[in-house]
């Protein structure tokens, strides 16, 4: 590997076997080297290579400033999630938990606590993203010897939900407080406090995280329309369907946003389900 730029004593930018730039971290990697100068590869531990060439930019921007250990936990968090969730993220992963990581760690020092006052939701809505959330604590915590609060963990599994999404913090901020009004809608109709750790619970949850992210991004779910089948989860579910109007009409009128039959379908089913095993 051969140094195109400099970050860091820790941190370089070389080039790939496809002239790609790529960023290679190291302990000590750039100590008395100069650009144009070999790195020997038993001298590497990792590699990133960004598809995006913005978020690469921002990211070489962000590991000149950072310690080499923080850049090292974020790196674990991040594969760990990949992982457990099961699904890719999105580069802009590596920005946003790296420097929050660092802004956490540093607000300890500083004696600083923020509240996370999306907590209770985020457990509840993002349960996989909140129990990655906590390991990532523990990391933080066998890294550094620094125990942060849970709130840390909230704010670290709306960063996962974010990359999962491919959309802004501020928006999965909008997302749970829609999720938490639509759940409240059906909690009142029914007068129902719902088992949250059931696995119906946790499927409702998912298809509203979907759903609010639709309408957030004004895009409407669109299936094959079978208005037969329709009427009949209407007829079947009638309460579930008297339910889900409430929520249409709701939503109507607080976000401009209409739902379509199909959307409406798998609403009803949903709670229909969720509600039933409530009360069984």
């Amino acid at each position: 590997m051969i140094i195109q730029k400099i970050l860091n004593n820790n941190v370089v930018i070389t080039l790939d076997a496809n002239d790609q730039e790529q960023i290679v971290m190291g302990r000590g990697i750039a100590f008395k080297r100069k650009i144009g100068d070999y790195v020997p590869e038993e001298q590497v531990d990792q590699v990133f290579r960004l598809a995006n060439q913005d978020t690469s930019l921002k990211f070489q921007e962000l590991l000149g400033e950072l310690p080499l250990e923080v850049m090292q936990v974020s790196d674990e968090v991040i594969k760990y999630a990949k992982t457990k969730l099961g699904r890719k993220l999105n580069d802009t992963i590596f920005i946003s938990l790296t420097d929050h990581l660092h802004t956490a760690l540093e607000r300890m020092k500083q004696g600083i606590e923020v509240r996370n006052f999306l907590l209770w939701d985020i457990k509840r809505f993002f349960p996989d993203e909140f129990f990655i959330g906590n390991k990532a604590l523990e990391m933080v915590k066998e890294k550094f010897g620094v125990q942060l609060p849970e709130d840390e963990a909230g704010f670290i599994a709306l960063h996962l939900v974010n990359a999962g999404m491919d959309e802004e913090v501020g928006n999965v901020y909008e997302l749970t407080k829609i999720m938490q009004e639509i759940t409240n809608i059906v909690k009142y109709h029914f007068k129902v406090t719902f088992n949250e750790d059931s696995v119906y619970f946790y499927r409702f949850s998912t298809h509203l995280k979907f759903f609010s992210y639709r309408l957030l991004n004004h895009k409407e779910f669109h299936d094959e329309e079978d208005d037969e089948l329709y009427e009949v989860i209407k007829k079947k579910y009638r309460n579930a369907y008297n339910c889900v109007n409430k929520i249409a009409d709701f939503l109507k009128a607080n976000y401009n946003y209409t739902i379509s039959k199909e959307e409406k379908m798998y609403l009803i089913i949903h709670i229909a389900r969720v509600v039933q095993t409530n009360s069984d």
